[in-house]
């Protein structure tokens, strides 16, 4: 039979160890204290159904389309001079604000800081994106209704 005195004198030991628990057993008799700190939890394995591979197989799959695009880029691609505008965020390119009216600005337009570019819908959202430049069009990169990312070039203000 365990005693009182032995079982707080392991409380005390948790305790003073900050342990997360401690277990003693003598014979059939076990004791286990738990401390206030918690075991870290068991490492995460690899999620039931996916091979052991496959992140690393996507990893360098990445890594490649990456290089592929570094590549390419540099193997003839001209770096845009002038003020770059960039997607705000995701969604979709829209040069107007209806089908039916004209775009806010083409090629050869003179803009000042503030005007509005272009419109990007994002999750059923229409939100302006005006100019951080003035100048002048020199070039949209995408098309009217085109998909863009996070920070994709969508024109050059010169």
């Amino acid at each position: 039979m365990v005693k009182i005195e032995f079982i707080q004198q392991l409380a005390e030991l948790v305790k003073e160890k900050d342990l997360g628990e401690i277990t003693v057993a003598d014979g059939e008799e076990v004791v286990t204290i738990k401390g206030k700190k918690c075991p870290p939890p068991p490492p995460m394995g690899v999620p039931m159904g996916m091979p052991a591979g496959a992140p690393l197989a996507q990893v360098s799959v990445m890594q490649q389309s990456a290089e592929v695009s570094a590549s390419s880029a540099g193997s003839g691609a001209a770096v845009p001079s002038g003020n770059v505008v960039k997607a705000p965020l995701v969604g979709t390119f829209y040069a107007a604000s209806a089908p039916d009216k004209p775009p806010f600005v083409t090629v050869g337009k003179r803009v000042k800081k503030g005007d509005v570019l272009m419109i990007i819908e994002s999750m059923k959202l229409m939100n302006e994106v005006q100019s951080d430049f003035d100048g002048v069009v020199e070039e949209i990169l995408v098309n009217n209704g085109q998909a863009v990312e996070f920070d994709q070039p969508i024109m050059i203000i010169k």
